[in-house]
């Protein structure tokens, strides 16, 4: 029960965080980002780019906690994606060098959090089958 409740708390606020950083990026471009105003309109059209596909995924997790029960495929691929991407971070701080201290608190974050999703991640499947399993009475 306790598993079940964080996985949708998370799951939640996973999708509402993303969902408010997409819009925050897509409305400010580079000016939502440490050091962005270096990288002129190339730049800038690219941070605006893959921030509604940010907010899309922020959608997705939305979508995913509105389930009963939450599935844990979606949740498997929405998390390994996220981690993903925390990897992409270590790649780029090895090939050109030590980002932002919030670059490194968000890698943190992408590292951390989808092994937490994992673990949980059929916590809300289990309740809902031993539910129905239950006999009544």
């Amino acid at each position: 029960m306790i598993r079940s409740r964080l996985l949708s708390w998370l799951s939640w606020t996973m999708g509402i965080a993303c969902v408010a950083i997409g819009v925050m990026h897509i409305v400010s471009g580079m000016d939502s980002i440490p050091d962005g105003k270096s990288g002129g309109p190339t730049v800038d059209s690219l941070v605006r780019f893959f921030s509604a596909i940010f907010l899309g995924y922020g959608l997705l997790w939305i979508w995913a906690a509105r389930q009963s029960p939450i599935p844990s495929k979606a949740v498997r691929w929405l998390a390994g994606i996220f981690f993903l991407g925390g990897l992409n971070r270590l790649v780029s701080w090895a090939d050109v060098g030590r980002p932002d201290g919030l670059q490194i608190v968000l890698m943190a974050l992408e590292l951390g959090l989808p092994p937490i999703f994992f673990w949980l991640t059929t916590a809300d499947e289990r309740k809902a089958a031993g539910a129905v399993s239950r006999p009544a009475g």
